[in-house]
């Protein structure tokens, strides 16, 4: 059973959330303010984390800040705030995904799903693939879900991770932001460009040695990207 921990101040939300989780077979942990989140984060294993931006205490953008020191658990942002700026702050700071309110509880079940079946199928078949992806001083060890640079490890998010991979097992193709939204995500790309170029950039200014001047991910104008030879 997937546990997943569920950050909401409002009641009605939260209480009509987990009822639902549950009923689909999903261990619903509850917290409804920033400190108890964390507290109950770093206490427990949890597949998933759905969280709130506007909660009391500790902001939402904190709690992910905390958490993405230490995990790439898939996150998804539930927030009232629907600006893109708002969205591209939240992928920015290391969320998996942005669901806007209201939303449908369906939704919300199928991104959970489909976060947690990314990182599940990742899981299962890592031990199938080439072990180590190289290029230059940068490592990706598929075993280990890890990352380094000269020996010095990268905390990754996991989709920045998988963008990563995608390119390192494939040096030799230029992907579409569609064709890495779809593959990544995989979902449909309805042309927003905001989350692949969030993700790409925080990407680079974790691998390169100058983001301005990428060497590793590469663009091709007018196309996608791609890996540096």
């Amino acid at each position: 059973m997937s546990k997943i921990l569920l950050v909401e101040d409002d009641m009605e939300i939260s209480t009509m959330l987990k009822n639902f989780l549950t009923t689909e077979k999903f261990e619903v942990i509850t917290a409804y303010d920033g400190k108890s989140a964390l507290d109950r984060f770093f206490s427990d294993s949890f597949s998933l984390v759905l969280l709130d931006l506007m909660i009391p205490q500790i902001s939402g953008i904190e709690v992910m800040e905390k958490i993405r020191e230490n995990s790439t658990v898939p996150i998804i942002i539930i927030s009232a705030k629907d600006t893109d700026s708002d969205k591209t702050l939240g992928l920015g700071l290391g969320a998996d995904d942005y669901i806007t309110k209201p939303f449908s509880v369906t939704e919300v079940l199928a991104r959970i799903k489909a976060n947690i079946r990314r990182t599940t199928q990742y899981a299962a078949s890592a031990t199938e693939q080439q072990p180590i992806l190289q290029t230059g001083n940068l490592v990706m060890n598929l075993n280990e879900y890890s990352v380094t640079k000269n020996g010095c490890k990268i905390e990754l998010t996991s989709k920045e991770f998988e963008i990563l991979k995608l390119l390192l097992q494939n040096p030799k193709k230029v992907y579409t932001k569609e064709q890495i939204y779809s593959l990544v995500w995989n979902d449909t790309y309805y042309g927003d460009e905001n989350a692949v170029n969030v993700h790409i950039s925080r990407l680079r200014n974790k691998i390169e040695d100058n983001p301005r001047e990428p060497q590793y991910v590469i663009t091709v104008w007018g196309i996608g990207y791609k890996l540096g030879e």
